[in-house]
């Protein structure tokens, strides 16, 4: 596959994993400066490793939430909670996750996760 078609195929994913509007709006804000390291991860966080058959979406999803929850990266959480939520993953294996991230992490991670995900659930009930 050319690097052209791997950030064509990462495109897409990266689209159907966040959002037409979030990928958008990362395009829009790219500048000189950013352009490579975009086109970077596009091709291969999203065109190489999202786009692998060994593990399927829900699971990334969730993996994702994990690492994020590890590492203290809230924007992150937050922006894949949204995706996960708007794909469909279900709320019991996103509260899961963060229970066994509570274990490998640390309660006050998993706890602060805990604050975040309120939010956003919150949110999304509200509509």
């Amino acid at each position: 596959m050319t690097e052209d078609q791997r950030y064509a195929l990462g495109l897409q994913k990266r689209r159907e994993t966040l959002g037409d509007a979030h990928v958008d709006r990362a395009i829009a804000q790219e500048t000189p400066e950013t352009a490579d390291f975009q086109a970077f991860i596009t091709r291969y966080a999203w065109g190489e490793i999202w786009t692998r058959p060994g593990l399927d979406s829900a699971t990334r999803r969730l993996l994702v939430l994990a690492m994020t929850i590890a590492l203290g990266r809230d924007e992150e959480f937050a922006l894949h909670l949204r995706a996960a939520l708007r794909a469909g993953v279900a709320r019991e294996p996103i509260v899961e996750t963060i229970l066994q991230s509570a274990i490998y992490c640390g309660v006050p991670a998993a706890n602060h996760a805990f604050a975040l995900a309120r939010t956003i659930f919150a949110e999304i009930d509200a509509g």
